[in-house]
C-alpha cells in the first residue's frame, strides 16, 4: 500500500528563498481547497483552509525571524529574541512537528493550535483586549472527526501547503492579504447563499473607504465585521496613499465564532497587530462600551445582516445604552436597530459612518417615524443608490447611508442624493463597480456637485413634503421626455435595462409584502 508520504515524495518543493507570485499563490490556495470537494460541503471549506494557511504563515515567518537572529548572534541569542516575537511558536507546535505525524494527524494539529493560542494571549489595554491568538483557529472538533477529515485528507493538505514558503521574504504582507481576500471571495462563490454572513462586495467596500477618507491614528469600527474586509480596506486606503497606518486602532464585532476567527487571521495576515475583534451579538451585547455609553469611534462602517426577524426587540425598546433614540424598529426588520447602533457609536465631534443596506430602509412605511427623526437629527449626510446584484447572491438593490457629525456647511439641513443605479457592470458572473464609477461617486460626494438626473441636494423641508420617503429616484432622476435620435441597438439595450429594472422592483415589492 502506498502511503501519503510516498505519494508526495516526488512533489516539487520550492527553495525557501524562492518568491511566489500573487497569481501562483491564489491558484495554489484554491487548488488546496478543492481537495475537500466530496469530503465536506463547500460552505465548510473555510473552517479548514484558513486555519492551515494561518498556521503555515506564522510558522514560516517565525523561522525567517529566528534565522535572522541566529545570523546576528547565534542560537542562544536567537532563542532569547524569539521569546519576544509578536507571535511565538512553542516547542512541538511548529508546522514541521505536525507534518512528521502519520497517524491521528487531526488530533496532533489541534494540539498544536491550542499550544499556539495559549502561548500568545492578548494584551489588555485601553479597556480592551488587543491582538492575541486565543481561539483564533476557530472550532476544532472537525479536525478530529475521522469520518469528515480522515488522516490522508489532512496529510494531503499539509503536503500541499508544505510546497511553498509563506515567509515575508517570499510572500510580503500585502500579497498575502490580497490572496486571503481572493480566497474569501472564492469560498463565497462556491458556498452560495451561506456566504453572505461574512462577505461584502469589495468594490463597494472600496467606495465606502474612499468616501470616509480614513486618517492616520483614527479609530475604525465595524459592528458586524464578518471576515474583516471593511477594516482591512480602510487600512489599504492609507497604505495606497503612502500614509502611516500602523497607528490606526481597529475594532470589530461578529456574532459567528468561525467568522470572527477568520477576521482576526485576516488582520494578522495583512500586517495589523493593534486590533480588537470580539465574538458577540452586537445588538444584544455591544462589546465596546465606555461606562454607561457606547464607545465612540472616528469611523464606523458596516454591512449589517439585512431585515433580520430574530432579535430581542423588547430589550432594545428599553436599551440601557440609549440606542433607541429614533424609536424601536418593527420585529420583522432590525435594520434601524443597527443604524441607531452605528450612529450612537460615532465620535460626537467628527465621527462619520457608511452603512450598506437594502433599498427598502429608505421608504418602507413601517419605519417612517424612524426616518423622520433621523432626518430631523441632521446626521444623514448622503445617500447613494447602487445598482442590483451587489448584495451577495441577491438581485436586491443596495444603498449606502453616509452619516456625519460634522457635515460641510453646504449640506447642513440637507442630504445629498446620488443615483448611481446604473454605475455597475457584470463581469465573470459578478456585479461590481469599476474604478471610474468609484472616482465619479467620490468626486461628487466630496464636492457636493449636482448633476441633472444623477445627484441632488435635497433640503429637510423638501423631504418632509415627501413624507420622509428617502427613495432616491424621487429626487435625482432623469427627465422622461428627452427626444433624441438613437440607434436600434441602443433602443433595445435601453428597453432591456428598463425590463430588468421593473423585474427587480417587482421582486423587491413582493419581498416587502411577505408576512
Amino acid at each position: 500500500m502506498i502511503t501519503m508520504k510516498e505519494e508526495h515524495k516526488n512533489t516539487q518543493y520550492r527553495r525557501p528563498d524562492e518568491t511566489i507570485s500573487l497569481d501562483e499563490l491564489k491558484s495554489f490556495l484554491w487548488g488546496a481547497a478543492t481537495r475537500l470537494r466530496g469530503q465536506i460541503d463547500a460552505a465548510g471549506y473555510k473552517e479548514y483552509i484558513f486555519p492551515l494557511l494561518f498556521f503555515k504563515r506564522i510558522s514560516d515567518v517565525y523561522d525567517e525571524q529566528f534565522e535572522g537572529f541566529v545570523a546576528e548572534g547565534g542560537e542562544e541569542y536567537a532563542g532569547m529574541q524569539a521569546a519576544e516575537l509578536a507571535i511565538r511558536i512553542p516547542d512541538g507546535a511548529h508546522w514541521r512537528d505536525v507534518r512528521e505525524v502519520t497517524e491521528n494527524v487531526g488530533q496532533r494539529l489541534v494540539e498544536a493550535f491550542i499550544a499556539i493560542e495559549q502561548a500568545n494571549p492578548g494584551e489588555e489595554a485601553d479597556g480592551r483586549v488587543i491582538g492575541g491568538l486565543d481561539g483564533i483557529f476557530g472550532p476544532k472538533d472537525g479536525w478530529t472527526n475521522k469520518n469528515k477529515m480522515p488522516d490522508h485528507i489532512i496529510t494531503s493538505l499539509i503536503e500541499d501547503f508544505s510546497r511553498y514558503n509563506l515567509g515575508l521574504s517570499s510572500c510580503p504582507a500585502d500579497e498575502m492579504g490580497q490572496a486571503y481576500e481572493y480566497l474569501v471571495g472564492k469560498f463565497a462563490d462556491d458556498a452560495g447563499n451561506t456566504a453572505q454572513e461574512f462577505y461584502t462586495n469589495r468594490t463597494v467596500v472600496t467606495l465606502m473607504a474612499e468616501i470616509l477618507q480614513p486618517q492616520p491614528d483614527e479609530s475604525i469600527y465595524d459592528p458586524t465585521c464578518g471576515s474583516g474586509g471593511m477594516l482591512v480596506k480602510c487600512l489599504d486606503f492609507l497604505r495606497q496613499k503612502g500614509q502611516p497606518w500602523q497607528g490606526v486602532k481597529v475594532f470589530g464585532q461578529e456574532i459567528n465564532a468561525l467568522t470572527a476567527s477568520i477576521a482576526r487571521m485576516n488582520l494578522y495576515l495583512n500586517g495589523v497587530e493593534d486590533f480588537s475583534i470580539v465574538r458577540e451579538d452586537t445588538l444584544a451585547h455591544p462589546a465596546f462600551v465606555d461606562g454607561s455609553h457606547l464607545r465612540k469611534f472616528d469611523i464606523v462602517l458596516a454591512n449589517p445582516p439585512y431585515s433580520i426577524k430574530t432579535w430581542n426587540r423588547e430589550a432594545f425598546m428599553n436599551d440601557k445604552w440609549g440606542r433607541n433614540f429614533l424609536g424601536t424598529p418593527p420585529q420583522g426588520r432590525a435594520d434601524y436597530a443597527f443604524i441607531q447602533h452605528i450612529i450612537a457609536s460615532m465620535n460626537t465631534q467628527h465621527g462619520r459612518s457608511a452603512t450598506l443596506l437594502p433599498h427598502g430602509v429608505l421608504f418602507r412605511d413601517e419605519e417612517k417615524e424612524l426616518r423622520k427623526k433621523m432626518v430631523e437629527s441632521d446626521v444623514v449626510d448622503c445617500i447613494i443608490g447602487l445598482g442590483p446584484n451587489l448584495f451577495y447572491n441577491s438581485p436586491m438593490e443596495a444603498c449606502i447611508i453616509i452619516c456625519s457629525n460634522n457635515k460641510p456647511a453646504e449640506r447642513k439641513g440637507k442630504i445629498l442624493m446620488i443615483n448611481a443605479i446604473n454605475d455597475v457592470v457584470r463581469q465573470n458572473a459578478e456585479s461590481k463597480l469599476l474604478p471610474e464609477h468609484i472616482e465619479k461617486i467620490t468626486r461628487i460626494y466630496h464636492s457636493s456637485t449636482e448633476i441633472d438626473g444623477y445627484s441632488k441636494l435635497v433640503s429637510n423641508e423638501d423631504l418632509a413634503k415627501k413624507d420622509y420617503n428617502l427613495n432616491i429616484s424621487l429626487y435625482a432622476y432623469r427627465s422622461q421626455f428627452v427626444h433624441a435620435q438613437t440607434s436600434l441597438d441602443a433602443s433595445l439595450s435601453a428597453w432591456d435595462e428598463c425590463s430588468q429594472s421593473v423585474s427587480i422592483e417587482y421582486n423587491t415589492l413582493m419581498k416587502m409584502l411577505e408576512p
